[in-house]
């Protein structure tokens, strides 16, 4: 009896010890760090370079923009059938946008707006802005906004940037800080004017 009990114990005890004995060794692999959002051509609605928004959306889809306006006030979108992939917006201080409109809108319909859904304001040197992830109809086919008003030359200047998705792994607020640097510095390029002064 003796000598089964301790049988039964040191069977019981290589049991145990084998299982757990990993067979192999666990390996964790760091996430791959998010490609950086990089200024270059070509450009989508004037102001956005296509490689930066495919890699922010992961969007790869064809881009057909359609721009409307002049370059004082218009707007842009690159749609997919009925829903537009990204939408870009922008005015200059002038004939037909006077300088208490621009603020009307970034103060009282934008920052009201993001604030309500956690927005970040943008940087001082961008201006005056915000990001934010606004999820609530009619925003949900573009959630993804800045807005930013901003000087450039001798007049105010505003631009909008939407964005329907952002990419997994990304930081959707500091890409599209980002996305925002690089349109107010090429709005700068295409107008002939150096944004912040």
């Amino acid at each position: 009896m003796r000598r089964s009990g301790l049988f039964a114990a040191l069977s019981a005890f290589a049991l145990i010890t084998a299982a757990c004995t990993p067979e192999k060794q666990i390996v964790s692999t760091p996430a791959p760090v998010p490609q950086p959002v990089v200024n270059s051509s070509p450009y989508v609605c004037k102001l956005i370079p296509e490689q930066a928004f495919r890699t922010i959306s992961g969007i790869t889809a064809p881009l057909v923009e359609r721009i409307n306006g002049t370059e004082n006030n218009g707007d842009c979108r690159a749609p997919d059938a009925s829903t537009p992939r990204l939408g870009v917006w922008w005015a200059r201080e002038g004939s037909g946008m006077p300088r208490e409109h621009m603020d009307f809108l970034m103060h009282e319909d934008r920052r009201p707006l993001y604030s309500r859904y956690g927005g970040i304001s943008l940087p001082p040197d961008l201006g005056d802005g915000m990001a934010a992830y606004v999820r609530s109809a009619p925003f949900a086919d573009q959630p993804y906004r800045v807005s930013a008003l901003f000087r450039c030359g001798a007049k105010e200047r505003m631009i909008d940037i939407y964005l329907p998705q952002v990419a997994k792994g990304r930081d959707a607020i500091k890409d599209m800080i980002e996305l925002m640097r690089i349109a107010q510095k090429r709005y700068g390029e295409l107008y002939n004017c150096t944004p912040g002064k």
